[in-house]
């Protein structure tokens, strides 16, 4: 090929070139440096924990479940406390059970899409004179709570056979209202946002 037609051919090659980039910056597309990755979508989040085994679970403290926050809904995990519910007084497993509930995810449990909506300031005490048996007050009233924080306690102290009296927990406040009985509703735990059943107490 004659050095005439080889400059032609490359003249075109340019233009051709300079004409595809003023189609894609007219269409908005930026090129960029950095490499990028055409792989699969991200997966969903799984909100499941690996299954811990026995021994390992065991040296931590006696199993218990306590409900936090995935995908906007109420969703079990396993963790650990110090005090067995048949042989430890209401008022200290109910301690336990919210120290899980303020406590902050752990990494793991971050990483499945797990959150928590209980202050890490609450805390609860036993009933007040005139309380329905049972009752426990915690040191916010229960409406000035989130819908997800009441729901979590409320869901997660009604699997406690040492707290709940049936399905019903009973919670106050510092005050001097009257404590309620709260339900744990398979509505409560699909849509924790709105706020749990209440019912009167005697």
């Amino acid at each position: 090929m004659r050095r005439s037609e080889r400059r032609g051919h490359r003249t075109a090659a340019a233009l051709a070139g300079a004409a595809l980039c003023a189609v894609l910056a007219g269409c908005g597309i930026r090129t960029t440096s950095v490499p990028v990755d055409a792989g699969a979508a991200p997966s969903r989040v799984p909100c499941a924990m690996p299954a811990e085994d026995a021994a390992s679970q065991a040296a931590r403290g006696i199993p218990v479940q306590v409900y936090l926050i995935c995908a906007s809904q109420l969703v079990t995990v396993d963790r650990a406390v110090q005090v067995q519910e048949a042989k430890a007084d209401r008022l200290r497993v109910a301690t336990e059970l919210l120290n899980e509930l303020r406590r902050q995810p752990t990494a793991d449990e971050r990483q499945a899409g797990f959150s928590t909506g209980v202050p890490g300031s609450l805390r609860i005490s036993g009933p007040h004179p005139g309380d329905a048996e049972g009752a426990l007050r915690l040191s916010r009233q229960p409406e000035d709570l989130s819908s997800e924080a009441l729901a979590q306690i409320v869901c997660t102290f009604a699997d406690s056979d040492a707290l709940a009296s049936g399905e019903t927990v009973t919670l106050g406040g510092p005050g001097d209202y009257r404590a309620r009985g709260y339900l744990c509703t398979a509505e409560t735990k699909a849509s924790p946002r709105a706020v749990p059943s209440s019912i009167g107490v005697p």
